[in-house]
């Protein structure tokens, strides 16, 4: 890393009394409050204090008790992309972008992908392991002269794709769980459960009211929750690939169908676009991989841990979703039929076409539904740490609301309780638009897809030069992961606000891009109409000093490839 140049310029939304202090005080409160309950407390080997003054190097204290072990963060890494349900719930998307193949090859070719933006992701958080996550990447490795709204664009990005990716798979549980129960139907497209708009937002609140009550109070619990969740669901996937491919009533497709069949006269669109178009369903899946960086704070080595489980994840993810996509692409019954569904969710009735039985069905969906609610738990408390950070720096108005840690629970409830509150309120888009689960998970998608490659991009313009002394360096690889990375987001950004299929009726249109452009357009006005005069960025001095604390404090705990 080059040698950082003093300069005049300075970031802080901390007194120089406040910082003093944390530099005097390098055991926080909350460090008392893990010892009082009982946590173990380690030493210089590499443990909580190293991972605490890497922390305090960077300007801040620690507020959250470091509970998590590298298996612990990389279930809860897993949870968050919630392999199968979250493949489950999207399964429409390919359906009508071109059938099998789609399916199949678009979920392999976008795991590939995204496990290059985990890797690109892994090596800056080795380096900076904040709550803050690529928010504040964004901000120390951009240049001054922009980096204040760089960093702004960012964090709102992340905060808004977090709070709307969150929303989505709320939402999808809801829809998801409509759909299973008419699987007892006794005509098609006659369903026992009318899943009227009232009726599926009721269900989709006490979702939304559930997983925030479980990521509250429970929130020691959660680590467990998580190990318990990766046991689930490959119980759950085993009964499923077994009974359909045993069972298959209404026979088995070939091989070369399952691998080769590519129809996308569903869509109206053109071929190549009709597939990149039903990549959003291997992209939903997957577009949580940044999440897992706002638990750096809870991790008990984040510096090492939280890349690993990045990486490690996808690969899982990727063995997962194909274990589960392979077999019901041999049994799925008609592509048009499951296109032309009113549900959009044709998962239930690929699985009942195979089985024969409705509480055969209910029994094989039960394991995704629950693992639904883990997931949702799991965005939920990834959210909250997300917006937690963020109003830390000052970057919300009412931060000092939002960044308060509730010292019972050990979590930032008020920006729960906010996020909580923005969701159920934007969940009422679907008393006017059935469309509205598209628009969610695709405004999901695409603003953390911007959000992930803002630190990727200011990485790459700075020659990567800043990243030298982190614990996961990738090498001359770093350089190919990061193009492939930021060309992904250059295809995903507009790909993603496109309708799924053609021609265009209002009440199926893609409003994906109608909220992000709005999105953007009030982020960028409002740091010119507030955020410029409140808005200063991460508690940070000089560069000079910032680097140098963080050189030693690295260099102390050693130097690791990966």
């Amino acid at each position: 890393m080059a040698n950082p140049l003093p300069n005049k310029h300075t970031y802080a939304t901390q007194s120089d009394a406040f910082s003093a202090e944390n530099d005097l005080h390098r055991r926080s409160i909350a460090k008392e409050r893990n010892e009082s309950l009982g946590a173990k407390p380690l030493g210089d080997d590499g443990g909580h204090n190293s991972a605490d003054d890497l922390l305090e190097a960077m300007g801040y204290k620690a507020e959250l008790i470091r509970s998590r072990s590298t298996l612990q963060v990389a279930f809860m890494s897993f949870v968050l992309a919630s392999i199968p349900y979250g493949l489950a719930t999207t399964l429409y998307y390919p359906l009508v972008g071109g059938g099998p193949a789609d399916i199949i090859w678009g979920w392999v070719t976008v795991s590939l992908i995204i496990l290059c933006v985990a890797a690109s992701l892994g090596e800056i958080t080795s380096v900076y392991p904040t709550s803050g996550g690529v928010y504040y990447q964004t901000f120390m490795l951009a240049a001054p002269s922009y980096r204040l709204i760089m960093s702004w664009i960012c964090g709102w990005a992340f905060v808004v794709g977090n709070i709307t990716i969150t929303l989505a798979v709320n939402f999808g549980t809801t829809l998801f769980f409509a759909a299973c129960i008419n699987v007892f139907e006794t005509e098609p497209e006659v369903g026992i459960f009318a899943a009227e708009p009232y009726q599926i937002y009721l269900i989709f609140f006490a979702v939304t009211i559930l997983c925030n009550v479980v990521s509250a109070l429970g929130n020691k619990w959660l680590p467990y929750l998580d190990t318990f969740a990766i046991f689930w669901t490959f119980a759950g996937l085993i009964c499923i690939v077994v009974c359909v491919l045993a069972i298959a009533k209404n026979g088995r497709n070939d091989a070369a169908y399952v691998f080769g069949e590519f129809d996308p006269s569903n869509s109206g669109w053109p071929a190549g676009w009709s597939f990149c178009v039903g990549l959003l369903h291997a992209a939903y899946a997957t577009s949580s991989t940044g999440m897992i960086i706002s638990m750096c704070e809870e991790v008990q080595q984040p510096a090492t841990q939280v890349p690993k489980a990045m990486v490690g994840t996808i690969v899982l993810n990727t063995i997962a979703g194909l274990i589960f996509l392979i077999p019901l692409v041999f049994v799925m019954p008609d592509q048009a039929e499951l296109a032309a569904l009113v549900s959009a969710q044709p998962t239930p009735v690929i699985i009942k076409s195979a089985i024969g039985s409705s509480g055969g069905t209910i029994a094989l969906l039960l394991p995704l539904l629950v693992l639904a609610l883990f997931c949702g738990i799991g965005c939920t408390t990834a959210s909250s740490r997300c917006t937690w950070a963020f109003a830390r720096d000052g970057a919300i108005p009412g931060s000092k609301w939002w960044k308060q840690v509730n010292p019972k629970l050990d979590v930032p409830l008020n920006a729960m309780m906010m996020i909580m509150v923005v969701e159920l309120a934007l969940g009422l888009i679907y008393f006017g638009s059935s469309a509205a689960f598209n628009a969610f998970s695709g405004v999901g998608v695409i603003c953390l897809t911007l959000s992930y490659a803002c630190p990727i991009l200011m990485n790459v313009i700075t020659g990567r030069k800043q990243i030298d002394l982190g614990n996961f360096h990738l090498g001359k690889l770093g350089w190919f992961c990061n193009i492939v990375a930021l060309c992904w987001s250059a295809l995903a950004l507009p790909l993603f606000c496109m309708p799924t299929a053609i021609p265009v009726v209002p009440e199926y249109m893609n409003y994906a891009s109608v909220v992000f452009f709005a999105f953007f357009v009030v982020a960028t006005a409002w740091y010119f109409v507030w955020g410029k005069k409140n808005y200063q960025g991460p508690p940070t001095h000089e560069d000079a000093v910032l680097e140098a604390r963080r050189a030693s404090v690295i260099s102390h705990s050693g130097k690791g490839q990966f």
